[in-house]
């Protein structure tokens, strides 16, 4: 029923909430860009880039399953900002005088190289899904990876080839002024400002970096359906008023054929029952040992002092053989004793529980083996909820590992495209800040990480160097190529790109935002965060990472322009 429950919810969703998406996120892009051809050409992108990927993975047999049947999202965030920043700069060299073609030609020569290293290093990250123990995220890194590279390919080939055909007009220049003129207020106040937003940003990260400790790595399944959803108030009501849907269980082994008629056995088989029974959260224990002691009260006349294991082992065979053969015809013992009768089964039925909580619980259970029993006696808990706990425990571990190492590399791709060990390490602030502020944020309004929100890390990580990557290379454009002063640099790169950083987040949050009001919490919370994260890394790039560069390269101007002073003094 659970696993019933998942793929209704993401098909309910997929049917909604997402095609709702859809519409958003075409509709701001027309409303911020004001352009009809470029929301059609941005539209057609979107569509043939999901389409082109889920067909390549039909023929890989890539199979889809409610975690990779989020792909599709997933592609449309990169491919969304691939095709706005081409659009976006073209549409604003139009309304500034130049012609189409023109406008087209410049857009692609500001944008490839950005464009190409945020699609390589989006692929490289979500490549690095194939470390999870879990198959269902490799078919979602390979699905989006798919997806991303042909994005590219479309969002530099495609969307151009549609702009140019298609009728654009350009009757805004005054609202381009406008917005021309609130991005230069912007700039100097960031110019102006840049030591003070250097110390804001570090004070940010001191004291909200350290709340993402409160996180705890876990996953509720009953808690992942709204109460809105059947099957969350159903199991909710039997937990209330029958018993749990969630069990741990052990086969306890006597050491011998036979031996679950030792009293010593049997004795510590109910010591382990009332045990469990004392703990918190535990709604019933079956054990055999209860067989047992409901047979011998009534063996001597239902006195009370007998509900009690029977005192031999003669005995207890006998009591035994009684009630198997007393049992209705296709009743036996066989679900609690096994054929040569040397081990028995308890079964511990507990509330809903998180995969933290529950895996605790069965850790403490073969402490308690551990300490009081034989060592025959000692086994591993065992159930379905208990394998999909350590399941999930063990994918969120390798979705940190893998983002953790997908960081690294990208660092490593830009340290090698921007040809520069410097500005290659700084972009790893930017990156990383916005995630790390977004999990601090999370701490104090969740504090729950699941699979779900574990994946967030790979799909923002594309967003927040897409941002990093535009800045970061317009900026140095400008410094190598034009000989721009850091001010002046930053200034051009504002100009350039800054529209489209942030016409992407507003309508990427806004679809995300859509997304966010699903039901079904693997969708909800991984679209609360991923729109947090988008902003963080929006503020991040306009504010911190400007003020970095000029801090890092007016510290460099200095040291040139104090070195030629010194030079001229000697000569002199």
């Amino acid at each position: 029923m659970l696993s019933g429950a998942f793929g209704e919810s993401a098909a309910q969703d997929g049917q909604t909430l997402v095609p709702l998406m859809f519409l958003i996120v075409i509709a701001t892009i027309w409303l911020t860009t004001r352009s009809l051809s470029g929301m059609v050409a941005t539209l057609v992108v979107l569509i043939f880039s999901i389409l082109t990927a889920l067909g390549i993975a039909g023929w890989l047999g890539i199979q889809l399953d409610v975690l990779s049947a989020s792909a599709p999202t997933m592609i449309l965030t990169l491919a969304v900002a691939d095709s706005i920043h081409v659009l976006v700069t073209m549409l604003h060299a139009m309304r500034n005088g130049a012609s189409k073609h023109a406008a087209i030609v410049e857009s692609l020569q500001i944008n490839m190289l950005p464009v190409f290293l945020t699609s390589l290093t989006t692929v490289i990250g979500f490549l690095t899904l194939n470390f999870n123990d879990s198959p269902p995220f490799h078919s979602l890194g390979n699905i989006t990876a798919i997806g991303i590279a042909v994005a590219f390919l479309f969002a530099v080939c495609t969307l151009p080839a549609i702009m140019a055909v298609l009728p654009v007009k350009t009757k805004v220049a005054q609202a381009e002024r406008s917005n021309d003129l609130w991005m230069g207020y912007f700039v100097e106040c960031v110019i102006r400002n840049q030591r003070r937003l250097l110390r804001a940003a570090a004070l940010a990260v001191i004291f909200v970096v350290p709340l993402s400790f409160m996180n705890e790595l876990n996953d509720q399944w009953v808690e992942y359906f709204d109460h809105s959803i059947s099957f969350r108030a159903d199991t909710d009501f039997m937990t209330d008023n029958l018993t749990g849907i969630y069990n741990i269980e052990y086969s306890l082994s006597s050491g011998e054929p036979y031996g679950i008629s030792n009293p010593v056995y049997l004795k510590t088989l109910e010591a382990f029952e009332l045990w469990f029974k004392s703990q918190p959260h535990v709604i019933h224990v079956s054990s055999f040992a209860e067989v047992m002691r409901r047979v011998n009260k009534p063996m001597h006349g239902d006195d009370p002092a007998y509900y009690r294991i029977p005192g031999t082992r003669e005995e207890a065979a006998q009591y035994m053989l009684l009630y198997e053969m007393s049992l209705p015809y296709g009743l036996d013992l066989n679900n609690q004793i096994n054929v040569d009768k040397s081990a028995t089964r308890i079964t511990v039925i507990v509330e809903n529980l998180s995969s933290k909580e529950l895996i605790a619980l069965t850790e403490r259970g073969e402490r308690w083996l551990q300490e009081n029993a034989p060592e025959s006696m000692f086994a591993h808990g065992v159930s379905r909820p208990l394998m999909f706990a350590h399941l999930g425990k063990r994918q969120i571990d390798g979705m940190l590992k893998g983002g953790v190492f997908a960081i690294m590399l990208i660092t490593g791709v830009l340290i090698f495209a921007l040809r520069s060990l410097k500005y290659g390490l700084l972009s790893l602030l930017p990156n990383v800040t916005p995630i790390a502020l977004a999990f601090g944020f999370w701490g104090v309004i969740s504090g729950q990480i699941n699979s779900a929100v574990a994946v967030v890390i790979g799909m923002t990580l594309g967003i927040i160097v897409d941002d990093t990557v535009h800045i970061l290379t317009t900026y140095l454009r400008a410094r190598r190529e034009q000989n721009k002063s850091p001010d002046d640099a930053v200034r051009y790169a504002f100009a350039t790109v800054g529209r489209a950083v942030i016409v992407t987040t507003i309508v990427l949050a806004a679809g995300f935002l859509v997304l966010s009001l699903s039901a079904f919490e693997m969708n909800a919370g991984m679209a609360k965060i991923t729109a947090l994260t988008i902003c963080l890394a929006l503020v991040t790039d306009l504010l911190m990472l400007p003020a970095l560069l000029i801090a890092v390269d007016r510290k460099k101007v200095a040291i040139t322009r104090e070195e030629i002073r010194s030079l001229k003094t000697g000569i002199s």
